[in-house]
């Protein structure tokens, strides 16, 4: 298992040379409410020599495949072959309310999404007639995609999923997955998933990327550090139509069903400090990593026990400052090293 570390855009050049002199693989940034992934990354780029980057994720709606397809192999060849590709179908109502457009039929869009940008990014001309793309639109004669630079190196395209369905997916048309509010337990289930879909395209898991994204928290106390977590989680499980939430829905699959029904409860009440005290502890404790650093090695140990080839520590959910970023880092690089260091011979 390798080291990953997903990055906020404050200071990221520092926060990615600090992962890099630390003996990380891999860097990760994200887009949401603050920050796009390929500004940040074009930045990593230019500040680091040796660490992988990766989108973490691309929000698919926000970008045509073109675009995507595009700015893979900018940052690519910005970072000299470093780059990774990850796209994520994002939410319903990220993906109407922010970029207008309609969630419907999320699995066929993503595949055929893929489809174009891999065809794209082999540096051949790209015609699409599909349900959701079409390329040229319109039934128009005009140039078809084709980025002329491409095709040099190969950039390999992860996508983040969470339901069974888009997970067989992800194993199928994939060279990786992102994954999110994940416990060893539900990773186990996951991987099975993924295998799925690898054996729908007659592949294997070899060199497939298993990268779940883990909120990290260094303290003596674990109580406490639930207790800072707790927003973060509530955070997301508020996010738009509790039917639609896909976070809640994750939550209830690992046994927490009751409790989102009381959260959602008291979130319509608007009060979300008060609704983010309904978040189970042993939800929030199973799906970060918490505690001093020999609690969070032993917590890295069960991640690649249960298939995890990369583990990346999330930096944001901490909600400190940058010396305190600085410092997760270091932290996790230790935690890293034990959990990984070899098992002492019997005496």
């Amino acid at each position: 298992m390798r080291l990953a570390a997903h990055l906020v855009h404050e200071n990221a050049g520092e926060l990615a040379r600090c992962a890099e002199r630390a003996g990380f693989d891999l860097v990760i940034c994200g887009e949401g409410y603050r920050s796009d992934a390929a500004s940040v990354l074009g930045m990593v780029a230019g500040q680091t020599r040796t660490i992988g980057l990766a989108s973490g994720v691309m929000q698919i709606p926000a970008r045509s495949p073109g675009l995507a397809a595009l700015t893979a192999v900018t940052l690519d060849a910005l970072s000299g072959g470093r780059f990774r590709l990850g796209l994520g179908v994002s939410n319903p109502d990220v993906s109407d309310g922010w970029y207008g457009v309609p969630f419907d039929k999320p699995l066929s869009r993503t595949r055929e999404y893929v489809d174009i940008v891999r065809a794209a990014l082999s540096g051949r001309p790209v015609r699409y007639d599909g349900e959701h793309y079409r390329l040229p639109a319109g039934g128009r004669d005009a140039a078809p995609l084709h980025l002329t630079d491409a095709g040099s190196t190969r950039i390999p395209l992860y996508l983040a999923a969470l339901s069974s369905r888009n997970l067989r997916l992800a194993g199928e048309v994939a060279d990786g997955w992102i994954g999110a509010f994940v416990s060893p337990e539900s990773l186990v289930e996951a991987v099975r998933d993924l295998r799925d879909g690898r054996e729908r395209a007659d592949r294997d898991m070899t060199g497939f990327e298993v990268a779940p994204s883990v909120p990290t928290l260094f303290v003596d106390d674990v109580a406490e550090g639930v207790q800072r977590l707790r927003g973060h989680y509530a955070h997301f499980l508020a996010m738009g139509d509790p039917e639609r939430n896909v976070y809640t829905a994750l939550a209830r699959r690992l046994g927490f069903g009751a409790a989102m029904t009381e959260f959602h409860r008291r979130a319509a009440d608007g009060d979300l400090a008060k609704a983010a005290e309904a978040v189970p502890d042993e939800l929030i404790d199973r799906v970060s990593l918490i505690g001093p650093v020999e609690r969070v090695a032993e917590r890295m140990r069960e991640f690649a026990a249960a298939g995890a080839t990369t583990l990346t520590v999330m930096l944001s959910p901490a909600r400190t400052d940058h010396s305190g970023r600085l410092d997760l880092i270091r932290k996790a690089a230790k935690a890293f090293t034990l959990a990984t260091a070899p098992a002492p011979a019997d005496a």
